[in-house]
């Protein structure tokens, strides 16, 4: 007769779980965040977006081009399959905004948040990023 061994450590102990986990609900309050409080109200034409647009000096379309980014990769962070790619453009997205507040809106003060929002979404990249190659081979085929 052989024995079995069988493992008696619970389920949530298991570290690739546990990240998973934590993954799923940094992205879903990131992209939650995206979609609702900064991407729509920027396609909506809220106050304080407009004059902060228009502080930069790019007009209104610029406006609507960064809250449709915003809107999609919050969004995009919400799908499995796309949330490597939306968070390596929403990295991306994030260095430039803290380069417009920097530069640009002349507040460098404000400029960290941003940054630290592009290293979460790295971070978020690099553990999604066998979605990064699924993206790729499928849009090469």
């Amino acid at each position: 007769m052989t024995a079995v061994a069988t493992s008696t450590a619970p389920a949530a102990a298991q570290p690739g779980k546990v990240l998973d986990r934590t993954l799923w609900t940094v992205q879903i309050l990131l992209g939650l965040f995206l979609v609702i409080a900064s991407g729509l109200p920027k396609l909506a034409g809220q106050s304080d977006a407009v004059r902060i647009f228009h502080e930069i000096g790019f007009g209104d379309w610029f406006r609507y081009l960064t809250g449709l980014v915003e809107v999609a990769g919050g969004a995009g962070l919400l799908v499995p399959r796309l949330s490597g790619p939306a968070a390596s453009g929403l990295s991306i997205t994030m260095v430039l905004a803290a380069a417009t507040q920097a530069f640009l809106l002349g507040a460098p003060a404000l400029a960290p948040f941003p940054l630290v929002l592009a290293a979460v979404f790295a971070w978020i990249a690099y553990q999604r990023r066998d979605s990064i190659v699924a993206v790729r081979e499928a849009l090469a085929r």
